[in-house]
């Protein structure tokens, strides 16, 4: 054969190996009709996904597909990209009980270029939250989206509707890109977090409109190099590191930065919580910076006798040390005559702190600062006056 030939042939089969094989999961026995479960549709296109030594694309056209709880580990799959690309609905069974005990309903991981586009996850998680505040026994809940020991991973355009518990959880992952997401709860469902982050690393989540019940970040332990921005959030708790020092040993939270957030209506603006006992976490390296509050309650807040139900704390103080947050250019309204509160650790002050640029505002007055074992510097414009 002559060599020409030859590396033409090879030409052709590497670009053959390389381009992407699409499964559809309507070719499986899916049915968009919001009836018919898909579950193992969805989970035979999975295993020929996985056992494929080409990049992947899953496609899930327009519809409603129901689906019950569903893993994708690729822990022994040909290892290649992978990407979700959804234009329906995946909606969970009514009956919470059904996927209502189960840690995540939708779970991804052991996966190294996994791209999930578009779509829209509707949890129904309403009849659990009426359960659990009517006082009865139900389960926990399911997080409706979850990625786990995962790297490379982007997850664009996804609507999240009622989860049952959190909304989004990225945990012990690399290099995720968490892009124009949307997530939709009420104000008063419970536990919903909208994205909540832990044990993971350079971690993004931009131009997303996030209204729950709960925090609509929340950056647990072992967290390190999170950017957020342009970011919505309200109804919710705000954005939150925290809470900390749940564990007496624990990974701490580092370089964090907030930047060209809106609050509207929250509970909290940016804030820092941590347990009120021993632990040898911390939280450094924060940055807060050109965010808007409209009617927050609680604008800018660390609070380190975080004690829910008076629980396992009573009496102790918090061993978590915060240093190096910056405040910069925080502005607009608290619905509260308290805009900025440090409440921090006797046993380790917070140190480090600065204000720069905050200007809030309580009925049209100046709002009011107040401080416990707090240090740092103030810069620019400060309303309240500060009391570092």
């Amino acid at each position: 054969m002559p060599s020409s030939i030859l590396i033409v042939l090879v030409i052709l089969l590497s670009i053959s190996l390389s381009s992407a094989q699409t499964y559809n999961i309507l070719s499986y026995g899916a049915k968009p009709d919001g009836k018919t479960d898909s579950t193992k549709a969805l989970t035979a296109v999975w295993a020929k996904a996985c056992a494929s030594v080409k990049p992947v694309t899953i496609s899930i056209p327009k519809g409603r597909f129901l689906l019950r709880t569903i893993v994708f580990d690729g822990a022994k799959c040909k290892r290649k990209p992978v990407t979700f690309r959804i234009q329906g609905t995946l909606v969970a069974p009514s009956d919470y009980r059904v996927i209502g005990k189960e840690n995540h309903w939708i779970f991804f991981q052991h996966l190294d270029g996994l791209s999930v586009y578009g779509g829209v996850l509707d949890a129904q998680g309403a009849s659990l939250w009426s359960c659990k505040k009517s006082g009865k026994n139900c389960p926990t809940g399911a997080t409706s989206i979850g990625f786990q020991s995962s790297s490379n991973v982007i997850i664009s355009g996804l609507t999240s509707l009622n989860s049952q518990m959190f909304h989004v959880v990225i945990n012990g992952c690399r290099n995720v890109n968490i892009e124009g997401v949307k997530v939709s709860a009420d104000g008063n469902s419970p536990n919903t977090d909208g994205i909540h982050v832990q044990s993971s690393s350079t971690v993004s989540i931009l131009n997303s409109k996030i209204s729950t019940g709960d925090d609509c970040v929340s950056i647990g332990p072992g967290t390190n190099g999170l950017w957020i921005e342009n970011v919505a959030c309200g109804p919710g708790h705000g954005i939150s590191i925290g809470s900390l020092g749940k564990e007496s040993v624990e990974a701490g939270v580092q370089n964090v930065t907030v930047k060209t957030a809106t609050f509207t209506g929250t509970e909290n603006g940016v804030r820092i919580k941590s347990w009120a006992r021993p632990s040898n976490g911390f939280a450094k390296n924060i940055r807060f910076q050109h965010c808007v509050m409209n009617n927050v309650q609680n604008p800018i807040v660390i609070d380190q006798n975080y004690c829910p139900g008076n629980e396992n704390c009573p009496n102790q103080v918090s061993g978590i040390k915060i240093s190096d947050v910056m405040f910069f250019d925080i502005h607009g309204t608290s619905a509260t005559e308290v805009g900025v509160k440090f409440d921090c650790s006797s046993k380790k002050p917070c140190t480090g702190i600065r204000l720069q640029d905050v200007k809030l505002t309580y009925r049209n007055k100046p709002a009011i600062a107040d401080c416990s074992h707090a240090g740092g510097t103030e810069a620019g414009f400060q309303q309240p006056n500060s009391c570092l």
